[in-house]
């Protein structure tokens, strides 16, 4: 495990748009079409039935109808109420409710029903909760072991920023598949983006989860479009390979309102590419970064080719 240190002298990131500033006009590109498909609506059935929440709406995902079409929903624990305000996000901010002790059992009885191979669980941040919701992960994953023993389980998981010692240990040890969580932008934006959080606390979480169990796939991703430079992003990704993170996702920010963190530009789709191919040269074992691409999308997909990638590099077909 290589030593993860703070670079000096960072290159301060221009100022976001104003607000006030004309929107720029929403390409092509990234334009989708409405859900309509009778696959889609028998997600949205199953997860009213079970009283799910998911990021999927929460967060006003764009490939909602894609991925609902086929029965893959990200499951949204611990509430819809985040004990944060990042501007990026759409999820509501407040004072949450209590934990629900049978919600654990509630999102295995839906990934059986669904008949999920993998299976993508998120969640709000909990500060209000000693171990920032650490045993609920926990209890979740055991419960979808139990339910479906053959699906795999990619948890992405808040920062335990607050949380007591030994948190994130006890998600560790409750053995999913794979551990994700976002630095989201680059450092210098932070401050007006993400302003709850650290950039080289979650860093370090994710190489510290390495340091727990060296055979978890870790994950992180990062938005594009909130004012960063490209040098920025090429020197997240060194930070995140210098933490031995295994995947990477990059996908174009969507401003969900006008209240929120302005869109400082579109990126093309020549751009990812070429932050793809960039990351691929850095010596990840997976990036997906285009216009579309969020955490969870294609997350099946990408872990049998996650681990396919791994057994070619260590030269084994096990």
């Amino acid at each position: 495990m290589r030593d993860l240190k703070i670079p000096a002298g960072r290159h301060p990131e221009k100022a976001a748009r104003p607000d006030s500033a004309p929107q720029p006009k929403k390409p092509d590109w990234i334009r989708v079409k409405a859900p309509t498909s009778e696959g889609y609506r028998q997600t949205r059935e199953t997860i009213r039935e079970h009283r799910l929440v998911t990021v999927c709406e929460e967060a006003g995902c764009p490939n909602v109808g894609e991925c609902w079409s086929q029965g893959h929903a990200t499951m949204m624990i611990m509430g819809e109420i985040c004990t944060r305000g990042c501007t990026f996000c759409n999820v509501a901010t407040g004072r949450p409710d209590a934990l629900d002790v049978f919600e654990p059992g509630r999102v295995a009885d839906a990934v059986a029903k669904l008949g999920l191979n993998h299976v993508v669980i998120t969640s709000v941040d909990r500060d209000d909760v000693e171990d920032g919701g650490a045993e609920h992960f926990a209890q979740t994953i055991r419960a979808i072991r139990r339910r479906s023993p053959g699906t795999t389980i990619e948890i992405l998981t808040p920062d335990f920023l607050r949380a007591k010692p030994g948190s994130l240990e006890v998600v560790v040890e409750a053995q999913p598949d794979v551990f994700n969580h976002n630095l989201e932008t680059v450092p210098g934006l932070y401050p007006g983006v993400r302003p709850g959080a650290r950039y080289f606390h979650s860093l370090r979480l994710l190489q510290r989860v390495k340091e727990m169990d060296p055979a978890m796939f870790t994950k992180s991703g990062i938005m594009v479009g909130l004012g960063e430079e490209k040098q920025a992003v090429h020197q997240v990704m060194d930070d995140m390979r210098a933490a031995d993170i295994d995947f990477l996702t990059v996908g174009q920010y969507l401003q969900p309102t006008p209240k929120h963190h302005a869109v400082d530009r579109f990126v093309t789709p020549e751009e990812f590419a070429d932050y793809e191919r960039a990351a691929r040269g850095k010596g990840f074992l997976m990036v997906s970064a285009t216009p579309l691409t969020r955490s969870s999308y294609h997350a099946g997909d990408d872990f049998a080719r996650l681990r396919e990638a791994r057994q070619a590099r260590l030269g084994t077909t096990a």
